[in-house]
């Protein structure tokens, strides 16, 4: 499903990177030295936890089962909860200190919170020497190929391209079954778009829609989500575009027709410290189930950060170009180092301070421009030196000047949903999973509303009773719908039918196709458990036509006789 609403809607390309990424590109993006959660240990036996999974636990625990505390604690509580995320490590660390927070399992003092890395390290070849790493998304793979994709594309903007497969973390506590583990299956799209215009054709198709929507101001001042109108958020600048906001609006779309309840769905903007320097908004697709809110999928506007990283550390440019119908005169900034002075001065670190002078801004040059003419030289970081230069009126010439251009080069902005599978699919688990009583009434039987368009199973083939002529219908029927591609189980064991019915209903199978006789066959819905009924060689279309979601059952009940059965005893 998520290639039909996605990948096909938006014609995004398709590809597959390797798993085993080398340094050099995971120190470009800042993997390596920023890629990090907080953790603490216990001073006694080195076991190690997330810093401010302990916070969050003791929190919770408080406000729960706490029936003492004061109303002004709870409400501390609840703020600290609001803004867990957004709190650095000195803050969390003073937090864990001032709640008396120790070791679960052993209520051993902790240490004070410290980054630690969640990539696991490798080698790449028999020597040794080429140091890689696991991804820790499959995002960095689609950047270092954008030449290419964007070549394939014909050399135009906007396009997406699209990637799912495995993703390693090293968590520091794995825990809640699907929803942290160490290796997942992740699925991003990077949707290239020019920074100078970020609206989308096709954003009028979710503009109206209305849901849960959690901004930073709301999380901040301890209030809760609210439903917003996905197109007032945008107007209002609560969402920072219309192509962020579009696929706000598609990822909601995406989770509510696989079976997500809206009313436990909500969108959270990231707060300011948690979300990156470079990124221009985030939100996170949050569903609620029994282990409280969690984050399912992220929507972000990461703007030319990673393009920009790259082309620096490989010195490729990964750029864009908007080609002119006719030539404009625009005004360039030129800095040009003189090398032969720079060379007396700075000798072998000629090459470092030529390259830090022309990587200024327009900014940091003018006010260079303006120092120099007033005071004949100035003081200038070289990044690369790690440390302060002395630069000279006669050591580099910086003015404006103005060219005519036939195009316009730039970096491309990004906006990235990434979508967590494991934790999507345990959540449509919990929010598709009921009971009700059998017909006697004497237990409750287990039943998985998976929509058609998701189940793994679609349908259930079985003969009323064991009879060959019925058994040989039955056969067929499971020819069609196989040649037809639909997924199904033939069952003729002699078990009663009610029984097969709740067999397969624990399945979250929508569909069952019972043979009752040798020229129709009746088709019953899972949830509501009504029959219709259908000639045998119209079974499988009927199947495909709502497993496929170009029909609805409501359309297929209108369409076909109605059938109801006293025997059947489910």
């Amino acid at each position: 499903m998520q290639t039909l609403h996605f990948v096909l809607e938006e014609n995004m390309l398709e590809v597959d990177c390797p798993c085993v990424t080398p340094e050099v590109v995971l120190k470009a993006s800042g993997h390596v030295d920023k890629f990090t959660d907080l953790m603490v240990k216990d001073e006694k036996t080195g076991t190690c936890y997330r810093a401010d999974h302990l916070l969050k636990d003791f929190c919770n625990e408080k406000l729960q089962k706490d029936l003492t505390i004061s109303t002004e604690k709870a409400a501390e509580f609840r703020h600290v909860l609001a803004v867990l995320d957004d709190l650095s490590a000195e803050e969390l660390g003073a937090k864990i200190k001032e709640y008396g927070i120790t070791a679960p399992d052993t209520k051993n003092p902790l240490s004070d919170p410290y980054p630690f890395n969640l990539m696991f390290q490798t080698s790449i070849g028999p020597s040794g020497l080429l140091p890689g790493y696991m991804r820790p998304e499959t995002a960095q793979g689609i950047f270092v190929n954008f030449k290419d994709l964007y070549y394939y594309n014909g050399n135009k903007l906007p396009f997406a391209a699209a990637q799912i497969g495995q993703a390693f973390r090293n968590e520091i506590s794995p825990r809640q079954g699907l929803l942290r583990v160490r290796e997942f299956t992740l699925a991003e799209i990077e949707h290239f778009v020019d920074p100078e215009d970020k609206s989308h054709p096709k954003y009028s198709e979710v503009a109206n829609l209305e849901f849960l929507m959690f901004p930073r101001e709301e999380q901040m001042s301890g209030q809760s989500a609210k439903i917003i109108c996905l197109g007032e958020a945008v107007s209002k600048g609560i969402v920072n575009n219309e192509t962020l906001g579009y696929f706000i609006g598609r990822v909601f779309l995406f989770l509510t027709r696989l079976g997500i309840n809206r009313k436990r769905l909500r969108f959270r903007q990231h707060l300011a410290n948690e979300m990156a320097h470079y990124a221009a908004d985030c939100w996170d697709a949050e569903i609620e189930s029994s282990y409280g809110w969690i984050e399912c999928v992220g929507i972000a506007d990461r703007s030319a950060y990673d393009l920009r990283a790259h082309t620096d550390k490989s010195g490729v440019p990964l750029v864009a170009a908007e080609k002119f119908s006719e030539p404009r005169e625009v005004e360039k900034l030129v800095i040009a180092p003189v090398k032969k002075e720079l060379g007396l001065a700075f000798k072998g670190n000629q090459k470092n301070v030529v390259e830090a002078l022309e990587a200024m801004n327009e900014q940091e040059a003018l006010e260079m421009k303006a120092a120099l003419e007033s005071k004949g030289e100035v003081e200038f970081q070289v990044c690369t030196l790690g440390k302060n230069v002395c630069i000279k009126k006669n050591m580099v010439s910086i003015s404006k000047e103005k060219k005519k251009e036939h195009q316009r080069v730039f970096t491309p902005s990004v906006i990235e949903p990434s979508f967590g599978i494991g934790r999507i699919i345990y959540c449509l688990y919990e929010h598709s999973f009921y009971t009700r009583p059998s017909k006697a009434g004497d237990e409750q039987l287990n039943v998985f509303r998976f929509p058609p368009l998701v189940a793994p199973i679609k349908c259930t083939v079985f003969p009323l009773v064991q009879n060959q002529q019925y058994e040989e219908v039955a056969k067929e029927i499971s020819k069609s719908l196989t040649v037809a591609g639909i997924s199904h189980k033939i069952d003729i064991t002699g078990t009663s039918i009610g029984k097969r019915y709740a067999r397969t209903d624990e399945l979250g199978v929508p569909f069952a196709i019972t043979v009752d006789s040798t020229s129709s066959v009746t088709i019953r819905e899972r949830d509501s458990k009504d029959q219709i009924r259908v000639n045998v060689d119209e079974a499988a279309t009927v199947v495909k036509a709502v497993t496929d979601g170009l029909k609805s059952w409501e359309d297929i009940w209108t369409s076909y006789p109605h059938h109801s059965s006293e025997s059947a005893d489910d």
